[in-house]
């Protein structure tokens, strides 16, 4: 039965390494990854067959040693030359189609997932199921795309490209060694057998027991390798979070407990690679005294042949040369298990994310539990009810309009689900049911303003545009848009590149994202604490030019805001509520 899960795990790990490996060379690309791919093959078995002309003159060349022949020594030389040169020839061209490969198949690769893990929210809701308790979704996606991917084609040519050599050094060296071994006679009983192509048996028998030895005592290293990886991407990523928040923590004089944070994960991860080491020393404890052993071993086996004049000094060398081919090809797995342990370790994860992809792509072709419809010039729902990603109701059987001309604050107690009804009416919020009627053009124009807003690094005209490409607009449209939004210190600064999140205030965030909607001009506002951190003054005046460029436009502006300054630009109140029952624990919604 071991054997058997045995048997199916390799099975298992087969069609991950194929699901991964075959979309690159059937996509777009295939015609030039398979040439590739032909060539390195070629390359290798070539490598192979200069390795038998190379066996050959080792025969050729100790018996000209041994017999003094310096004729044949001297051409033998020459030989080796040329040999040599071609051997070199095909080394360097192996080695650069191979990286080339490598780098093409990652570039694609990456794209491709960089691809679907954009489209359709796919890392939004990807992001949303960490926190479901009925799913387990793939941890640090930045990771496993830049590192995880690079490993796993680098890893995946390095081993199969290295499998095939052993194969076929196997198979051309094989031969070779059973004529030259000769056969083995002993007695047994009265009776004598003989066992033919003694040192191919030899060589099997030795590197059997290496493998499995290797085995069980590398066995460690793969689950030590994958929790490797995540240990040093926690800590990546929290080191990125302190970057990110610097401001915050400095503040808030959190340096200790950064510092204590980073410690922990740091200590997880030398912990680890500690067990790592262990288990690695153990291994290369067995695979040196494997490898050292089997330098002599074919000499004290042939050794007898030799001293009763049965063999020259020429086949002698043939024959150790020869066993050490096949027993190279045969050892594969042992030379081969630390590099096959974290291969796996990179392939189960990326199988992980490949799994967690598919997922988040399946569920946006699912048809949602929210009905969305589009009409015309209205902003609807009916019967619309929120919920966490944890599955606890949130908001239920929400009813509310909003049309043209419409001014309306949100209001409710912190943690009521206000931000979760504006990403439900954005359209990203999975956890929902219900129906929601939106505008037609609500796609292309409506403008969320989130509390804390996102800028890209680089100029700022890129990040005053995002997400449309800066060209779209002119230097001037662009620097009016700055002066409306009480920005005119960074009208001269369009071509300055920068970290805006971090270069700028809270307060010119929040300006720099009003400049965007300014900017764009759509028609329907939503704004969730989009002011906070302003002044009164410049609060009232940005107000009164979004909610100008809402009627103006024929649109509405919803907003989530706390102060009373903010509450006078609006006419109608949404105002979320406990519900009247005694065991509800979900927010329902009061209209005015």
């Amino acid at each position: 039965m071991n054997l058997l899960s045995k048997f199916a795990a390799f099975r298992t790990l087969a069609r991950k390494v194929l699901a991964l490996s075959t979309p690159y060379f059937r996509s777009e690309e295939k015609w030039r990854a398979r040439a590739l791919l032909t060539a390195i093959v070629a390359l290798n078995l070539a490598a192979v067959y200069m390795l038998v002309l190379l066996n050959d003159w080792n025969r050729l060349f100790y018996d000209a040693l041994q017999n003094k022949d310096q004729a044949v020594f001297w051409q033998q030389l020459g030989r080796f030359t040329y040999l040599a040169f071609a051997f070199i020839v095909i080394a360097v061209y192996k080695f650069y189609l191979t990286q080339l490969l490598e780098m093409r198949w990652r570039a694609w690769m990456t794209r491709h997932y960089l691809q679907r893990w954009l489209a359709q929210h796919a890392f939004y809701r990807m992001e949303l199921a960490r926190f479901s308790e009925a799913k387990a979704a793939p941890d640090n996606p930045d990771q496993r795309i830049q590192e995880d991917i690079n490993l796993f084609t680098t890893d995946t040519i390095a081993l199969s490209m290295g499998l095939l050599n052993a194969v076929v050094t196997l198979v051309s060296f094989v031969g070779i060694l059973w004529s030259l071994s000769g056969g083995f006679s002993f007695s047994f009983q009265g009776s004598t057998y003989e066992i033919a192509g003694f040192m191919v048996w030899m060589a099997v028998l030795y590197c059997l027991v290496g493998s499995v030895l290797t085995h069980y005592i590398g066995r460690p290293q793969i689950k030590l390798n994958f929790q490797q990886q995540q240990y040093e991407a926690n800590f990546r990523h929290h080191l990125v979070r302190v970057r990110e928040y610097s401001e915050a923590i400095a503040l808030d004089r959190g340096e200790q407990v950064e510092r204590q944070q980073l410690d922990t994960r740091f200590t997880s991860v030398l912990a680890n690679y500690l067990r790592l080491i262990k288990a690695q020393k153990n291994l290369i404890w067995f695979t040196n005294f494997f490898g050292q052993a089997a330098i002599v071993f074919p000499f004290v086996v042939v050794a007898p042949r030799f001293f009763s004049g049965a063999i020259q000094l020429g086949q002698l060398m043939q024959i150790a040369s020869a066993f050490g081919r096949v027993q190279d090809s045969l050892a594969w797995f042992v030379d081969n298990y630390s590099s096959l342990a974290s291969w796996r370790a990179t392939t189960d994860r990326l199988t992980s994310f490949e799994t967690g992809i598919s997922a988040a792509a399946q569920e946006a072709r699912t048809p949602d539990a929210t009905e969305n419809i589009a009409i015309e010039d209205q902003l609807k729902t009916t019967g619309l009810s929120l919920a966490l990603p944890n599955g606890v109701p949130l908001i239920e059987d929400l009813a509310l309009q909003a049309g043209p001309g419409d001014a309306v604050l949100l209001q409710g107690p912190s943690g009521s689900g206000k931000s979760t009804l504006f990403r439900a009416l954005a359209g990203i919020w999975p956890f929902s049911k219900g129906r929601i009627e939106r505008p037609a053009d609500f796609e292309t124009q409506a403008m969320f303003i989130p509390q804390r807003p996102y800028f890209p690094q680089g100029r700022l005209r890129d990040a005053l545009a995002y997400p449309s490409p800066a060209s779209d607009y002119s230097d001037e449209a662009l620097q009016q848009a700055l002066a409306d939004a009480q920005l005119p210190q960074l009208a001269q600064r369009l071509d300055d590149e920068d970290a805006w999140t971090q270069k700028l205030s809270g307060g010119e965030q929040q300006r720099l994202a009003i400049a965007r909607v300014l900017l764009r001009k759509p028609r329907w506002i939503f704004a969730d604490e989009a002011t906070s951190a302003l002044d009164e003054s410049t609060e009232q005046d940005v107000y009164a030019r979004l909610l100008a460029q809402a009627q103006s436009r024929q649109g509405a502006l919803v907003s989530i805001a706390h102060r009373p300054s903010v509450a006078a630009f609006h006419r109608n109140r949404w105002t979320l509520e406990p519900r009247r029952d005694a065991d509800a624990a979900a927010w329902q919604l009061r209209t005015e």
